[in-house]
């Protein structure tokens, strides 16, 4: 079984977590989201509503859509199903949330990784942290790992360790300090690769060393305005080669995906994005993508 190398193959299985299992309810939503930074407290009702449209637009493309199970160990933001696992071609890796209220969600997707009989290729240790939004398939043999407040450097000595044997360029790009360490900047804030030769970028933000590097693969960017990277313009999920996802309301970016021949489909997600601040490639975790 080959696993998951790429952000823009065919995603053929997803894991997810439902907000009924992550918010819970309105008065968990009440008692919780400032706790978890939230911008505001979402609404349960019109969470699930969103969230109902989003899994049907995926219902169409994935075959299999596998929900992590309630548990009362993990916060509101384990509807993020992206960050505490990374796919390797040979199953995932296990990591540690920069985010300390995020960390006891390893445990919980390790547990239903096992139950699944998905093969975990390693864990990160001691002291070491990352999130699954700082590491980015540019192609199948070639990882880029975001150094900034959500992953450190034992985390990358260890990814790098750990994939020895999958990757030719193990590309470290150190992100900026943006707006600060309580908000959350990963690598895939700034960059979505929708094909081999697309990215949807937000080039401010990018290591000038990174975004040359990208040039020089053939690769197209996609330039996202600062009004639609706020609205989560950046965070793009591709279904399959130019077959994307992006939060609804980010026109420019829209178009300009749609001038480079990518089908595009929209979901509102004012609760289940924008309020936690999370897209579509972080409500989804790819597990195999062909």
């Amino acid at each position: 079984m080959h696993y998951c190398s790429s952000m823009y193959a065919p995603l053929k299985h997803v894991i997810v977590k439902h907000p009924k299992d992550a918010f819970r309810s309105q008065q968990h939503l009440s008692d919780e989201w400032k706790t978890f930074n939230y911008l505001s407290e979402p609404n349960f009702d019109q969470a699930l509503i969103e969230y109902a449209k989003f899994i049907a637009i995926l219902e169409n493309y994935v075959e299999t859509i596998d929900y992590l199970p309630v548990s009362h160990e993990v916060g509101l933001d384990s509807l993020y199903a992206h960050d505490p696992v990374k796919f390797t071609p040979y199953g995932a890796i296990i990591l540690k949330s920069g985010k300390k209220l995020r960390q006891p969600e390893a445990a919980v997707y390790k547990e239903f990784l096992q139950e699944k009989g998905i093969p975990i290729v390693g864990q990160l240790t001691g002291d070491a942290v990352s999130d699954g939004g700082d590491i980015v398939w540019l192609d199948d043999r070639t990882l880029a790992v975001g150094r900034g407040y959500r992953t450190n450097d034992e985390a990358i000595r260890q990814l790098k360790e750990m994939t020895a044997d999958m990757v030719d360029d193990f590309i470290v790009v150190q992100l900026p300090h943006d707006i600060g360490e309580d908000e959350c900047l990963h690598l895939m804030s700034f960059i979505s690769m929708v094909d081999k030769d697309l990215a949807v970028v937000h080039s401010r933000l990018m290591p000038v060393f990174f975004r040359q590097l990208l040039i020089e693969r053939g690769i197209q960017l996609v330039e996202v305005p600062k009004d639609e990277y706020d609205a989560l313009g950046c965070n793009v999920l591709a279904l399959a080669p130019r077959l994307c996802v992006i939060p609804q309301g980010n026109h420019v970016t829209k178009q300009q995906l749609l001038d480079a021949g990518a089908t595009v489909f929209e979901y509102k997600g004012d609760e289940i994005t924008v309020k936690g601040t999370g897209g579509p490639t972080c409500l989804t975790c790819p597990v195999v993508r062909a």
